[in-house]
């Protein structure tokens, strides 16, 4: 793998976002003048760790994006979700964090004025969808790796990103949920398959072609939700 450590130009500051009376840590990698900002949500028992999703991170600082890579569960709750797994299918919940972290970067100083995207992993994926549909004016673009878009329900109508679901072509249970959510979905959406991937893209090259896709999705819309508010001003 490529991409493991942070390009020299890329700033990594820690912070903590207020969800209600709770804080949610997470880590910002910062490079120098980006257009646009990518907000990670994790997947099932995962965390801002993961390092599928600080891997496509990498990539995505390669090209200037800035990323926030946050758990959205308190230590107390992944304690609880370890011996229950069932906060991570909380979809509601995490949708709602989401909403709130997506607030917080509308008032930093750091994101203000970065067009937003989502990348959403497994059960991250449906509450990405959530969240994009509750605040379409502040989410530009949407990508899911192995998603359960399924999970997202009635809110994948309401969805106006352009949205980019990235499946393995060995994963057919969530190949055909995707396939299936799409039907439900008014917006730009587009699926690519990985051929010989499973789940967790495990498989040598799988993640690097996620990377791939997923980087060209963003570039390509952030760009052009930053363009958008230039002309606007």
């Amino acid at each position: 793998m490529v991409h493991d450590e942070r390009p020299p130009h890329v700033t990594t500051l820690s912070v903590r976002v207020p969800a209600g009376e709770q804080w949610l840590h997470g880590d910002f990698g910062m490079p120098l003048n980006p257009h646009g900002l990518v907000l990670f949500a994790h997947g099932s028992g995962s965390s801002r760790r993961s390092s599928r999703n600080q891997f496509v991170a990498r990539a995505l600082e390669q090209q200037g994006l800035a990323t926030l890579l946050i758990d959205l569960l308190t230590e107390e709750e992944e304690a609880i979700d370890r011996r229950t797994a069932h906060l991570r299918f909380d979809i509601e919940m995490l949708a709602g964090r989401l909403v709130e972290i997506v607030e917080w970067l509308r008032r930093h100083e750091l994101s203000a004025s970065l067009p937003i995207g989502l990348f959403g992993a497994s059960t991250g994926g449906g509450a990405a969808l959530v969240a994009a549909a509750a605040r379409p004016k502040d989410i530009a673009s949407v990508v899911s790796r192995g998603g359960r878009p399924d999970l997202a329900g009635s809110a994948l109508s309401r969805v106006t990103a352009p949205t980019l679901f990235i499946v393995g072509g060995l994963d057919r249970e969530v190949l055909q949920m995707n396939r299936d959510a799409m039907s439900h979905m008014r917006s730009e959406v587009v699926l690519e398959i990985v051929p010989g991937a499973t789940h967790l893209f495990e498989e040598p090259g799988t993640l690097e072609q996620v990377a791939v896709l997923a980087t060209a999705w963003f570039h390509r819309h952030l760009q052009a939700a930053e363009r958008a508010t230039g002309a606007r001003r």
